[in-house]
């Protein structure tokens, strides 16, 4: 078993992540500075194998000797989306890609990481043509710039590996509502409705679950994987805006959608992507679109009201 430090480990994929590394037997240290949920990793407490630290990822001196007593650090911490990352350039770029330049220099040489950065990366892609990890990187928003040069820090420094995620959608316990799928499904059931702009727009998407399964696939396999890219999502999930909507009118009838006569989706990103690389690892993602958007169905109308939003 490895001893692992995870950044940004109480997020919406660091309070997935973490019980699946502490459940096989890892030694895990968060580091997060709890700016979200301070509950969301409270059922992993009583894990004699568990750690915590309360700091931020930015923060050399925290940082270095979490770094020293590990093998492989995840970081996840970052200021994740578009408008996130509008609100505050400053917090995006030194999280995003100055903490993680930081954490490499830290590193020993037998040191692993294993990052994530988003398939945004890819911008706008050509039409009817799947973007690879080979597809050059055309990041359109300064978070998908500040991923993608993190990723190249990572990848240069080698014995890394990089993660490039669909759209991640399903229930965490640090939710999220501002995520695509997870805002559409939001809306059906809260509003009854929803106008889109260009929605021929097309992405691909992953559930939060299989995101910490890849991770712990990267861990396991790591010396036939290191020092490459792999793209993750539900290769048979590759969606336009509208397409999306019509699977979730299957389980909620009532939901009416549109298209905007006029007007640009701020994210400007459309892109389809294969997954092959990594399904050629092992790698095959369990959660399906469908199932999870049950999952939102069942668990969004326990969530309060005006919470779960990152910008």
């Amino acid at each position: 078993m490895s001893t692992v430090l995870v950044t940004g480990g109480a997020g919406y994929l660091g309070s997935v992540l973490v019980p699946q590394l502490l459940g096989l037997g890892h030694e895990v240290t968060v580091l997060d500075t709890f700016m979200y949920d301070p509950h969301s990793l409270d059922g992993v407490a009583h894990d004699a194998n568990f750690t915590l630290v309360r700091g931020d990822a930015r923060d050399g001196a925290v940082l270095k000797p979490l770094v020293a007593k590990v093998d492989i650090v995840i970081p996840l911490a970052a200021i994740v989306g578009a408008p996130a990352c509008d609100a505050d350039p400053e917090a995006a770029v030194t999280t995003n890609r100055d903490a993680v330049a930081t954490l490499v220099g830290m590193l020993g040489a037998q040191q692993r990481i294993a990052m994530p950065i988003t398939n945004s990366g890819y911008g706008i892609g050509e039409e009817g043509i799947e973007c690879t990890e080979d597809s050059p990187l055309r990041p359109i928003s300064l978070y998908g710039r500040t991923k993608v040069e993190a990723e190249e820090i990572v990848l240069g420094r080698g014995n890394a590996i990089s993660l490039r995620l669909a759209t991640v959608f399903g229930m965490s316990p640090r939710m999220r509502l501002d995520l695509l799928v997870n805002d559409f499904v939001h809306c059906a059931l809260t509003k009854g409705s929803l106008v889109l702009y260009e929605s021929h727009f097309m992405r691909n998407y992953l559930h939060v679950s299989d995101v910490a399964r890849a991770f712990v696939h990267a861990i396991d396999h790591f010396e036939a994987m290191k020092d490459e890219a792999y793209n993750v999502g539900l290769s048979d999930a590759n969606l336009s805006k509208w397409e999306l909507c019509e699977r979730i009118k299957r389980q909620v009838p009532s939901f009416e959608f549109s298209e905007a006569p006029i007007g640009k989706d701020p994210d400007q990103r459309n892109y389809i992507v294969s997954n092959a690389k990594i399904e050629a690892t092992g790698f095959l993602p369990a959660t399906s679109l469908d199932a999870g958007i049950a999952e939102l169905v069942a668990g969004l109308p326990m969530l309060p009201e005006g919470r779960y939003r990152n910008a």
